[in-house]
């Protein structure tokens, strides 16, 4: 359980409370890939997980080396749509090939980053629909934000934009095709408003942690998401093969009482 899962939980009432069930994985299906770094490189490598003996992959994970702390971390974990993964590129020892996330103009994860967050606020208009050729994954990024567009009406609008991102880390290792698998985090918020004075948004009980059931004129969420995408050798559309999101706060200004 993520810490946003565990805050959204603590402020539901115990009879909402579904029973907590553990992701687990099977040891003897995960492929790890574990790149072979250069002397004075923090250590990292890359999971794909299923939760079933011989199925296909559903999460990737990606753990590193954090020395301030001397442990290793899992910092990113994407749950997939596609659960055919590239071939992954090994040398003849069987380690994984690294290459720098923006080492390429079209393979530079700062440019998926800005495309993914485009899929949220305009649906792909500007620069998702140019990057990524459409997947699952990100046609449900559109989805979210058409399903947006229009949930309140004439009433209230529901806007997304990019917000302050901590987590700017990107991890990318060579496929055989000579092309890249890119995993990244993204920071968004979504501002929720009501048109004009004298309506209110009412908070569902799933926002109750943040909160607490007091009606607002605003809302705004935060969410920090892990994508993962497949960037070909030329310069062609990327495909987005998962994404993961969570709601890291929500707050707003109460209607005046």
């Amino acid at each position: 359980m993520s810490v946003s899962d565990y805050t959204e939980t603590e402020g539901l009432p115990a009879a909402d409370r579904a029973p907590y069930k553990p992701w687990s994985y099977d040891l003897a299906s995960a492929k790890l890939y574990i790149p072979r770094l250069a002397d004075g490189q923090d250590g990292w490598f890359a999971a794909a997980l299923s939760s079933e003996k011989g199925k296909a992959p559903s999460r990737l994970a990606v753990f590193a080396e954090q020395p301030q702390h001397k442990r290793w971390e899992m910092v990113s974990v994407v749950d997939l749509d596609s659960h055919r993964l590239p071939n992954i590129a090994l040398d003849r020892e069987g380690y994984a090939m690294a290459v720098a996330a923006n080492d390429h103009k079209h393979l530079a994860a700062d440019l998926l980053r800005t495309a993914v967050l485009d899929n949220f606020a305009t649906g792909g208009t500007n620069t998702g629909s140019k990057v990524f050729t459409p997947t699952a994954a990100s046609k449900r990024q559109v989805k979210v934000h058409s399903d947006a567009a229009t949930r309140f009406g004439d009433k209230g609008t529901s806007v997304f934009e990019e917000a302050d991102n901590r987590f700017t880390d990107a991890y990318a290792l060579k496929t055989e095709d000579s092309g890249a698998l890119v995993l990244f985090s993204h920071t968004h918020t979504q501002t929720d408003a009501v048109a004009h004075s004298g309506l209110q948004i009412n908070p569902g009980k799933e926002d109750r942690a943040w909160l607490h059931d007091a009606p607002r004129m605003s809302i705004l969420h935060t969410f920090v998401c892990n994508d993962a995408a497949t960037v070909p050798a030329k310069a062609e559309p990327s495909r987005l093969i998962g994404y993961t999101c969570a709601r890291t706060d929500a707050s707003g200004p109460p209607v005046p009482s």
